[in-house]
């Protein structure tokens, strides 16, 4: 088993971060929450967060989701969810996070919504 991972691209102005593994206390740590404070403060201020490969997320996975869009706010950016599984969403659900979060089927339709202005 892998250890929790955030990979990124850049799409146009958008920093595309895909979280793969389980987003919880024990494997998830501060992994994006970091990785989007390091962007943020190079000037990065459009963020997909793409949870398509989040196999398991606690209540600590949900915390850092608003931890991280916490920080992209702070600095005058945005953050929108892409490809979130139905055991994510659930979580999202539950925590009423997805009355905060954009949530998107794909990447490109979250792209799509920075680009609209949405």
């Amino acid at each position: 088993m892998t250890a929790f991972q955030v990979r990124t691209c850049e799409i146009g102005k958008t920093v595309v971060l895909e979280a793969i593994g389980k987003l919880t206390l024990t494997e998830g740590r501060t992994n994006i929450r970091d990785t989007i404070h390091v962007l943020s403060a190079s000037g990065h201020k459009r963020f997909v967060l793409n949870l398509a490969k989040v196999e398991t997320i606690d209540s600590y996975g949900i915390g850092e989701l608003a931890r991280s869009y916490s920080v992209v706010r702070q600095m005058g950016g945005g953050m929108k969810l892409a490809a979130v599984s139905e055991r994510v969403l659930k979580a999202l659900e539950i925590s009423r996070l997805n009355t905060i979060f954009e949530i998107y089927p794909n990447e490109s339709e979250a792209i799509g919504a920075f680009e609209s202005g949405a």
